[in-house]
């Protein structure tokens, strides 16, 4: 009797049928999120009072010109060492002051193009959102990307921690690393200035109380 027609007769094995499922969970699990991904996110003025079961809402932070104005001054304080409360609206004026321009704009293009960062504070923690277009070999998409956490010490600074983390429709908080790369992507156009970075070495807390990012020098 041939190989080929005892393992016919015999069917397959345990290992092959074990590494199908796996094969098969994986496979579905990928398409789930792809579909999770592509899904649209309803972009909302506030949460409804009764959100749509399956739905993932998306509310965009003050932006405010009027209300935005204090930065310069604030950031002068910050980078003196004197501790600084923001708001979003002010928070939203210092990232589009630090946004590329120009032939900088052109040279953080690539695969992944982020729009400018948008900021929200609410339930005690930060919200950071933009969409995003996606550009690889030949197929488009743009997606709402938006992550909210707070902020704790990791060595002699403090870090974002996300909380929740949405592509699209889709949770991935949970995944390693991918959330940390995507974090990074999302600011990779932003230059911060070596004062400012210098700055945020030095703080001793940094929280969010009600409407507000406190930092806090020693």
């Amino acid at each position: 009797m041939s190989t080929k027609t005892a393992r016919a007769l015999q069917g397959p094995s345990l290992t092959e049928i074990i590494l199908g499922i796996f094969l098969s969970v994986l496979i579905g699990a990928a398409l789930a999120a792809l579909w999770l991904i592509n899904k649209p996110v309803d972009i909302v003025r506030e949460l409804p009072k009764e959100p749509v079961a399956g739905k993932v809402y998306y509310v965009e932070g003050s932006n405010i010109s009027t209300k935005g104005r204090q930065w310069l001054r604030k950031r002068q304080l910050f980078v003196e060492g004197t501790s600084v409360t923001l708001i979003e609206d002010e928070l939203n004026a210092a990232v589009a002051s630090l946004a590329p321009t120009g032939d900088k704009k052109e040279e953080a293009a690539g695969m992944v193009q982020p729009g400018t960062l948008n900021f929200r504070i609410a339930d005690g923690r930060l919200q950071i959102g933009t969409p995003v277009q996606v550009n690889v070999a030949g197929f488009q998409s743009k997606m709402q990307v938006s992550v909210s956490g707070d902020f704790e010490r990791a060595g002699d600074k403090f870090v974002f921690v996300p909380r929740k983390f949405y592509v699209g429709s889709c949770p991935i908080e949970r995944l390693p690393v991918l959330p940390g790369m995507i974090l990074d992507r999302l600011f990779a156009g932003v230059t911060f200035p070596e004062d400012l970075i210098e700055g945020w070495g030095r703080l001793a807390a940094v929280t969010i109380e009600g409407p507000q990012l406190q930092l806090t020098m020693p």
